[in-house]
């Protein structure tokens, strides 16, 4: 079975915004392009940008010609090789192992196994179904060999099946010559000698179009794509094999009832799975330890870490802070440690000195006991979000976390010292409606304006908020005892989104 996801790119973009196809990030045009030695090429567009004129391949200058307003994202391969990757192995629900076909497409085993779903037109149903319930187009086609299933996917009706007894050549022979999976330059040579369907390389002979293309490459002989479209050369596949996560267990003789002889069983794990992650190059990110007990109860513990470790003592010395409410029961006779998330984690020479560096010295280890002293959410740190919203302009996220890719930097004026975690309303008095305010009441006392500065005028996100929310007009005010705050109005004087405008106060000014 192939399955094709012509759209990949764009799909995964869509994933990133949180938008449903035209809807939101969507609706506008837009590109994802890729740096090329001849400048930025349209590398996928969405809809609405093949509607405006942009086309795969095409320069960013020339669709910017056609369509001014056309967005450049850039685009993403790296990532979308690795989705593919995750997505082949998802995809063996449907058959025993699968393959990466190209950049953007799988080829998965369903020898003997269409019956588990019904038959071969249900499991085809079945998996646009549950690609499109991912937000992913998909076409997808079977076939006897990977060659037919991939050109009737690309080039066939929708859900086409083939099946084993049927005649090939002649099911295929109104397929254009793209399907046999060559390389641009190949097809268009078979183009200029006439021919432009699979049928019509039946009336030429073998010898003429070996004498033709004597390429060993598959991507540039139309013959041999032919032979193996046909199954009359095999095609070798790789599979791809999921890395089963590093475990580590022991059995033991006699059960464990004791607290000290469990922390010396999660000990010696600890030491082995960091020989074994250091065997593969990893760190561990999250740790699962597993204590079956003699009555068959499983108790689990999981840690995860700021950073990648293979630290022994410190893995212990974590866990051991996650068994104070075991209960042992009649005894715990087997213990299982396991890298439910590893990372990359090269090895590192000691100094010159040899010295050992000193236990808890390290930003992270430093971190995860304080995670696992306050917990999973305690820890994080603010980091500046590009919005103009004040209350959207920060985020919080894990203390050692990659920053994200760089977004566009925002000037902003001079912003208090502390904001309120929710703007509170307050009664003002003011000269004029659009002037600034003399007095205001906040937490039921009166504050008189002696200075202001502003306003400061803060448009909504029109493509997050209703078409009601009002703009709001900042103003950096001191009141008769020194004390600064940060207000605003929220709406003007006849815009016709609301009543009056209301106060609100956001911040506290040094």
């Amino acid at each position: 079975m192939a399955i094709w996801l012509p759209r990949l790119a764009v799909d995964r973009w869509r994933q990133a915004e949180g938008c449903e196809r035209g809807e939101g990030a969507d609706a506008e045009p837009v590109a994802l392009i890729a740096e090329t030695a001849h400048g930025p090429r349209i590398a996928a567009a969405n809809d609405a940008g093949l509607a405006a004129g942009a086309r795969p391949g095409m320069p960013l200058t020339d669709a910017r010609t056609l369509c001014p307003a056309l967005k450049a994202v850039p685009g993403d391969p790296e990532g979308d090789r690795a989705f593919l990757e995750r997505l082949a192995l998802w995809a063996q629900r449907w058959g025993p192992w699968t393959a990466l076909d190209e950049a953007d497409g799988l080829l998965v085993d369903v020898t003997a196994l269409a019956h588990l779903f019904g038959g071969e037109a249900e499991l085809l149903a079945d998996v646009q179904a549950r690609l499109a319930a991912q937000g992913l187009i998909a076409r997808a086609a079977i076939a006897p060999t990977a060659g037919a299933a991939w050109a009737l996917a690309h080039y066939g009706p929708e859900r086409t099946i083939l099946a084993p007894g049927e005649d090939a050549e002649t099911r295929l022979s109104g397929l254009p010559v793209a399907a046999l999976r060559l390389e641009p330059e190949a097809v268009l040579v078979l183009r200029r000698l006439g021919l432009k369907r699979l049928g019509d390389l039946a009336g030429i002979g073998r010898d003429a179009l070996r004498r033709r293309f004597r390429s060993r490459s598959p991507a540039a002989n139309p013959l041999l794509r032919l032979d193996q479209l046909l199954g009359r050369v095999a095609e070798p596949l790789l599979p791809v094999v999921a890395e089963p996560p590093a475990l580590v267990q022991r059995r033991l003789l006699e059960p464990l009832r004791h607290r000290e002889l469990l922390d010396q069983a999660v000990a010696d794990l600890a030491a082995d799975i960091a020989r074994k992650l250091e065997g593969r190059g990893e760190g561990a990110r999250r740790l699962e330890l597993g204590l079956w007990r003699v009555d068959g109860d499983v108790v689990i513990r999981s840690l995860e870490f700021a950073a990648a470790t293979r630290d022994p003592a410190h893995i212990a010395r974590l866990f051991a802070a996650r068994l104070d409410d075991v209960d042992a029961g009649f005894g715990i006779e087997l213990v299982r440690l396991r890298a439910a998330w590893a990372e990359p984690l090269a090895l590192a020479q000691a100094d010159l000195a040899g010295g050992a560096e000193e236990p808890g010295t390290s930003l992270a280890t430093c971190l995860d006991r304080l995670t696992v002293r306050l917990g999973a959410d305690a820890v994080r740190r603010p980091v500046p979000y590009a919005s103009h919203i004040p209350e959207r302009a920060q985020r919080w996220r894990p203390p050692l976390e990659l920053e994200p890719a760089a977004q566009e930097e925002l000037a902003f004026h001079a912003r208090p010292l502390k904001l309120l975690d929710r703007a509170e309303p307050i009664a003002v008095l003011y000269a004029t409606p659009d002037g600034y305010p003399k007095q205001f009441r906040w937490r039921g006392g009166l504050h008189e304006v002696v200075r202001v500065e502003g306003p400061e005028r803060i448009a909504p996100e029109w493509w997050r908020e209703k078409g009601t929310a009002r703009l709001r007009d900042y103003y950096r005010i001191e009141d008769s005892a020194g004390r600064r705050y940060w207000i605003y109005r929220a709406g003007l004087v006849g815009d016709g989104r609301g009543g009056l405008p209301d106060w609100f106060l956001q911040g506290l000014c040094g």
